[in-house]
């Protein structure tokens, strides 16, 4: 996929928004962590009553403040992308869009405000910041292994569904309604209480059969865990380095990029955030020692 034509001005935008090869798109990044974490800790300070009743109104328009500087800045970020679908659809495009979208929706549904603390998730940001390749790397491998193993955990969890309903089935059976197991979605609720070796107690057989149930509910539980992690754990084994780019793509944050690659495999964006076609990707050439 070819990128988009951008004028000198949105290239430049470019450079210093979307990257961190100049001072300028450095300090963009840096002051950006710096405004989220203010933004998260107003959220957080204003879920204490005491200060909401004495500071309330004041820290609503410092949100307010906020958000409408996230939101010029998402709307930014559109506008000067080289793939404006990808960066859309990539992690960070979505939550940057989730950094802003509580604060609207809080207007028809005050209760979805907390939800701001999603933008937490924008101080990932440092990474690229402060050029830790070597904790990118370890991240990509982990995604990398997530979604090599994503059918097969799906298709487990699909398994471990079905477990729990016909357990839950079986207790409604067998205790009833008299012994706390009102329904089947009650016993369906107990059965991954019980499974998942939470066991908050306020339900429990009191039957004998009830009992050899959940003893062997708990047992299962114990092969649901480990499960899982085996799968995700070999598929990171196999996800060894292959020889590729140190870097993310500044658009869609996918990574795996050959070594000779100039451009994003997946949304054609140009992988250096430099303005002139001639500047190699930064950092290629770095001794890996």
């Amino acid at each position: 996929m070819s990128p988009r034509t951008q004028t000198p001005i949105q290239a430049k935008l470019f450079a210093i928004i979307f990257g961190t090869d100049t001072p300028l798109g450095k300090w963009f990044d840096i002051t950006l962590i710096f405004l989220i974490l203010v933004s998260v800790s107003v959220i957080v300070v204003d879920s204490i009553a005491e200060v909401n009743q004495q500071y309330g109104h004041l820290l609503q328009l410092i949100e307010w403040g906020f958000t409408a500087l996230f939101t010029v800045e998402y709307l930014l970020r559109i506008w000067i992308a080289q793939n404006r679908k990808a960066y859309l659809l990539s992690f960070y495009g979505i939550i940057d869009l989730l950094a802003i979208l509580p604060s609207y929706l809080a207007i028809l549904v005050p209760q979805t405000a907390p939800l701001l603390v999603v933008r937490l998730l924008r101080v990932l940001r440092v990474f690229r910041v402060l050029r830790m390749f070597e904790f990118l790397s370890e991240a990509n491998r982990v995604a990398g292994a997530l979604r090599a193993s994503a059918r097969q955990i799906f298709v487990f969890f699909s398994m471990v569904i079905t477990t729990m309903v016909v357990f839950g089935c079986l207790m409604y059976v067998i205790e009833g309604p008299s012994n706390g197991f009102e329904n089947i979605p009650i016993s369906v609720y107990w059965a991954i209480v019980t499974v998942t070796t939470v066991g908050y107690g306020d339900i429990v057989p009191v039957t004998a059969a009830g009992r050899a149930i959940s003893s062997l509910a708990m047992l299962v539980g114990y092969a649901i865990i480990a499960v899982p992690t085996g799968i995700f754990t070999t598929q990171l084994i196999r996800n060894q380095p292959r020889g590729t780019l140190p870097v993310n793509c500044p658009q869609c944050s996918r990574a795996d990029h050959p070594m000779d690659s100039r451009y994003c495999r997946f949304c054609g964006s140009s992988l250096s955030t430099s303005t002139s076609d001639d500047t190699e990707v930064s950092d290629t050439k770095a001794d890996p020692e």
